[in-house]
C-alpha cells in the first residue's frame, strides 16, 4: 500500500498564462488509434488517482512547455511552488533486435514505408512500439510527490497522446527512431539480399499473367460490322457469309 500523501500541505496549483492547453475538455483523452494506445499503455501501470490529478493539470494548462527526444518527453510544469518543476517521461529506447523486427516487418508490407514517410503511421506496428510493461518507461520530477508518476509527469503523458493524435510518427522519436534510419535499414537488407545472389540467378520469378482471350468481333457492334462488310459484298448472302469467316479466323488463336 502506498503512504498516504497529504496534498492539501502542497497548496494550489498556480495560474499559467499561455500554457499547453488539452484539447479535450472532459472525459477521455486520445482521439485516435495512437492517442488510445500511449493512455492504455501508462493507465496499466500507474496510479488512478494521480493520473486524474494529472488530467486536471493538462486540461487547466498547467504544462508551460514540453519536448519530445529520443527516449524522452521532458517538461516544465507549473505547480503550487513559484518555480515551475521539470517532469519527464522516459521510454526505452528500442533494441538492435526489435529495431530489426520493425524494418523487416516494414520491408515485407508494400506501401508501408510510403505511408509512414507521408506522416502516417500503421497501426500494425503498434505492438512493437508502444511500452508496455514497466520495465519499458519511467516517471521522474523535481516535485516533492514520490508518486509513480506524480501528477505533473501524468499530465505530460496525456498531452503526449494528444500530440499523436495529429502526429503519430512522434512516437518513432520516443523510441529512438527517425524515417532515415529505417529507409537505410530497409535498403542495407536489400543491398545484403542482392550480394548474396547479384544477377538474380536464384531468384523466383512470379508466373506470367494469363490473358483471357477475346476475339474482336465479339468487341464489336455487330450491326456496323455487318454494314462494313455489306459495302465490300455483292449481296447479304456473301455479307453474312464474310461475318462467319471473319469470326472463325479470330477464334483459331483460342487454342
Amino acid at each position: 500500500m502506498s503512504p498516504f500523501i497529504d496534498y492539501g500541505e502542497y497548496g494550489k496549483k498556480l495560474p499559467v498564462h499561455g500554457g499547453v492547453e488539452a484539447r479535450s475538455r472532459r472525459g477521455a483523452f486520445g482521439r485516435s488509434w495512437w492517442g488510445k494506445a500511449l493512455i492504455e499503455s501508462v493507465e496499466q501501470m500507474a496510479e488512478p488517482g494521480r493520473l486524474a490529478r494529472g488530467r486536471n493539470y493538462a486540461r487547466s494548462g498547467q504544462v508551460i512547455s514540453y519536448h519530445i527526444e529520443p527516449g524522452a518527453v521532458t517538461a516544465e510544469v507549473q505547480g503550487s511552488q513559484p518555480r515551475p518543476f521539470t517532469a519527464v517521461f522516459t521510454v526505452r529506447p528500442l533494441r538492435e533486435d526489435e529495431l530489426e523486427l520493425i524494418i523487416e516487418t516494414i520491408r515485407s508490407a508494400p506501401g508501408m514505408l510510403a505511408e509512414i514517410a507521408s506522416g502516417a503511421l500503421p497501426t500494425g506496428l503498434g505492438p512493437l512500439l508502444l511500452p508496455t510493461t514497466a520495465a519499458e518507461l519511467d516517471f521522474s520530477c523535481t516535485c516533492p510527490d514520490p508518486g509513480w508518476p506524480c501528477k505533473h509527469v501524468a499530465a505530460v503523458c496525456y498531452l503526449l497522446a494528444e500530440r499523436l493524435d495529429e502526429r503519430p510518427r512522434e512516437i518513432l522519436t520516443l523510441r529512438g527512431l527517425d524515417l532515415d534510419m529505417l529507409i537505410g535499414g530497409i535498403e542495407r537488407d536489400e543491398q545484403s539480399a542482392d550480394s548474396t545472389d547479384p544477377y538474380g540467378d536464384r531468384a523466383v520469378l512470379p508466373d506470367l499473367p494469363k490473358v483471357a482471350f477475346c476475339p474482336a468481333p465479339e468487341d464489336l457492334d455487330p450491326t456496323l460490322l455487318r454494314k462494313a462488310l455489306r459495302m465490300t459484298a455483292a449481296d447479304e448472302s456473301t455479307a453474312a457469309a464474310g461475318h462467319r469467316a471473319l469470326t472463325a479466323a479470330y477464334h483459331l488463336f483460342d487454342r
